[in-house]
């Protein structure tokens, strides 16, 4: 039995298992996809303390390298239940293990809404990125199209009219759903295109991303736009369903833990991208981690 199972080895959940190794705990991770998280999509990381300029990929490298100094297991495995017997949790996976621990940091993150258009995978952290904040430095005075039109499309595309030569917002409805004040704001910017009621249908395959065509709703007018780089912001797809029977969700899906990172059931928690938050960054995620992995280790030794 491990005194603690942490479902994700993104950022929060490879933190979390820092600190509880410390704390002289045996950890399992179980990971579904690769270490990381969303993080290795990213070509370079300016914003993360203590790194200057790190590609995403390196980070998570070194962070689970970390992780393996300090002695947790890993496993790739996809976690598909957890229950509670007593004081014992059992993790059941898709591979049909099952594991027991005292404790469960639950911290899947949550997965950025794609396209679903042939080529966006190819060009996936080289072209097409899910973060202004993350990446919008590395297209200064370039020509960007940013997809969406909620509140964060729009302060994403905000900050990128900053910096970039030209920016194309492309809203699939007819209107813009952020907020009023923000609209205002990027219609003032000399540099961004607001084209509404039109969705992206092609991404143009080439070996760089060079280009996408778009679509008119109305009247299937084609136009290819040539693109530096492009920035999804339709939404992110939190996973946390088969845990709903351990922690409250809120009404899109995210666990309602606040940064105390608690849920009603004793012995479990939640950290990073998959519970309610403001900022979804790496050093929230961290964080998360962090106080989830403390969390737990003052449960167990309460036991």
């Amino acid at each position: 039995m491990y005194d603690i199972i942490i479902v994700g080895g993104g950022p929060a959940g490879l933190c979390a298992a820092v600190y509880a190794r410390r704390a002289n705990k045996s950890v399992l991770i179980l990971e579904k996809n690769a270490f990381g998280g969303q993080i290795v999509f990213s070509p370079k990381v300016e914003n993360y303390p203590g790194f200057e300029s790190i590609s995403g990929s390196e980070l998570a490298d070194k962070l689970v390298s970390q992780v393996l100094a300090q002695g947790a297991d890993v496993e790739v495995e996809t976690v598909t239940s957890i229950r509670t017997e007593g004081n014992k949790k059992l993790v059941e996976t898709e591979e049909g293990s099952v594991y027991e621990s005292r404790a469960v940091i639950i911290a899947n993150g949550a997965r950025h809404r794609h396209l679903g258009l042939p080529n966006e995978e190819k060009f996936i952290g080289d072209g097409i990125s899910f973060c202004a904040v993350c990446d919008g430095a590395f297209y200064k005075n370039k020509t960007v199209a940013l997809i969406g039109g909620g509140n964060s499309a729009l302060q994403e595309a905000i900050l990128l009219s900053e910096t970039c030569k030209k920016v194309y917002v492309i809203q699939n409805l007819d209107f813009l759903t952020g907020e009023k004040r923000l609209q205002e704001i990027l219609q003032k910017r000399g540099n961004v295109e607001i084209l509404t009621g039109t969705v992206v249908a092609e991404i143009a395959d080439t070996p760089e991303f060079s280009a996408i065509t778009v679509e008119r709703t109305a009247d299937s007018t084609r136009t290819e736009l040539a693109l530096d780089g492009m920035f999804v912001a339709i939404g992110l797809v939190p996973e946390n369903e088969a845990f709903s029977n351990l922690a409250q969700l809120n009404d899109v899906g995210y666990f309602d833990a606040d940064e105390t990172c608690l849920t009603a059931t004793a012995g479990v928690f939640v950290a990073g991208d998959c519970r309610t938050k403001a900022v979804r960054q790496v050093s929230t995620a961290t964080a998360d981690g962090a106080v989830a992995a403390l969390s737990a280790c003052r449960y167990i030794d309460e036991l």
